[in-house]
């Protein structure tokens, strides 16, 4: 028998004796299967709104083309590129946890009719869908400004050489480049399950949940502060950083930036200063998309433009239902819950909110308990998190609380897909500056059991 062979069989051998001893070490079980309890609509909608959100769920996985508005750079070419995880309208897939779902369809886009892309480095068949942001602008000669903070995010690809782009030359961003001068930011996709629910949150509630435990979140180093639209100073509530106000700002910002295609919100195409979009690489007029006004006749669902049918999509995505609830849980999830708040992660991660009562809101959408495991304000989380980009009054170690809501069926986590784990995705909460440090510790200084427990209930959400 080969050294190797011996050595691995001694490890288990070893490893199934500590678990024998009751000598083991947490696990994050990984994310859970069937049934899934998501991607379907809020309850009660009448017949026309199940129409228009059939009709929009439809628009949410429809590829498109050059001719559509795909491009000239673009990230995914339909929504369900990055929101596909467990089920449409969640976040990025994995084909290692859900064979169904399929790998990382931004490997195909590279080539797909005929392009000439090349997959970023930080782009793999079974890692997340990403997107590249620079932190600063370039000069001239190619080198980093760090005096001229950028931000903004930088396409994967362009439609250069695709069959449906005759004449397009536009070369890809110089992301190895900008990875060796250390000048990228990554960021995955968020989940939209239950944003209708988030947007219907009133700011009278965030704020009066921003000073619940004042005593004990000051005693444990905890803030939080909303952000900010910095034209009304209304509270911002979607994306990682919490920048975008509305689902339809989120939307509009959605197609231009990720699938390049221009609307009644964004009705410009994108270019990077010093470099325009090449008059060779634009084949249609702007907005590529907008509202068709159609005579009273006509069925009302062909008027609407792609951005306002993917904020039906989303207002009327209904959240995530976990896995089991109070008693139905196992004694270990029920435990595990418990010391969710025991060590302190509800003082940032609430575990709900009520959304308001408003004859301009959806009934279905009212005084209902969203569940979402996150109080929306943005926190520091110090140099081991900080991606160097501010967004609004948002700044470069700051971020959203993350929802958790259906975190029980995620593969990826924090904001750039960094691990898998759900055990290390808990130890990168702490680092100089980051005001989840206390409670990390008080997670480290559980039993391993007590970890488990804890690990269990998050899995079952």
């Amino acid at each position: 028998m080969s050294g190797g062979k011996l050595t691995a069989i001694s490890c288990a051998m070893l490893s199934l004796t500590f678990v024998a001893l009751g000598q083991f070490e947490a696990a994050d079980p990984g994310p859970r299967g069937a049934p899934l309890g998501v991607g379907l609509p809020v309850a009660g909608l009448s017949t026309d709104q199940t129409r228009y959100f059939g009709a929009a769920a439809m628009e949410f996985a429809n590829p498109q083309d050059v001719s559509q508005g795909l491009g000239p750079t673009f990230n995914g070419n339909f929504c369900a590129t990055c929101h596909s995880q467990p089920a449409e309208g969640g976040t990025s897939p994995s084909l290692k946890a859900f064979p169904f779902v399929g790998d990382n369809p931004q490997v195909a886009l590279a080539d797909a009719d005929g392009a000439t892309n090349q997959v970023p480095f930080f782009v793999k068949a079974d890692g997340p869908v990403r997107e590249a942001r620079f932190k600063y602008f370039l000069n001239q000669d190619g080198s980093v400004n760090d005096q001229a903070p950028d931000g903004s995010v930088h396409d994967l690809f362009t439609i250069a050489g695709r069959q449906d782009a005759p004449g397009c030359t536009m070369p890809q961003a110089p992301f190895r480049q900008m990875g060796d001068l250390h000048n990228l930011s990554l960021r995955i996709p968020t989940p939209l399950f239950g944003a209708g629910l988030i947007e219907s949150i009133d700011e009278d509630t965030i704020l009066a949940n921003m000073g619940v435990s004042a005593e004990l979140k000051a005693k444990l180093e905890i803030g939080g502060v909303p952000n900010r639209s910095g034209n009304d100073a209304s509270i911002t509530r979607f994306g990682w950083k919490a920048q975008n106000k509305s689902l339809l700002m989120f939307a509009g910002e959605a197609y231009n930036v990720e699938i390049g295609e221009t609307n009644e919100l964004m009705p410009n195409e994108r270019g990077y200063p010093p470099n325009p979009i090449p008059q060779s690489c634009l084949f249609n007029s702007q907005p590529e998309d907008s509202t068709n006004i159609l005579p009273a006749t006509n069925d009302p669902i062909g008027s609407s433009s792609d951005i306002e049918q993917f904020v039906i999509f989303m207002r009327f995505l209904d959240q995530p239902k976990p896995a089991c609830t109070g008693t139905e849980c196992s004694a270990e999830v029920q435990k595990g819950q418990s010391l969710f708040s025991t060590i302190g992660c509800n003082l940032c991660h609430t575990p709900s909110m009520t959304t308001s009562q408003s004859s301009f809101i959806p009934a279905q959408l009212q005084n209902v308990q969203a569940n979402l495991f996150s109080d929306l304000l943005v926190h520091h989380m110090g140099t081991g998190l900080a991606d160097d980009i501010t967004q609004g009054q948002a700044g470069p170690d700051q971020f959203r609380t993350a929802p958790l809501w259906g975190i029980g069926q995620r593969v990826f986590f924090l904001h750039d897909g960094r691990t898998s784990d759900l055990n290390e995705a808990i130890r990168q909460h702490r680092s100089p500056g980051s005001e989840a440090n206390q409670v990390t510790r008080n997670f480290e200084q559980l039993t391993e059991t007590q970890k488990q427990d804890l690990l269990d209930f998050l899995r079952s959400l």
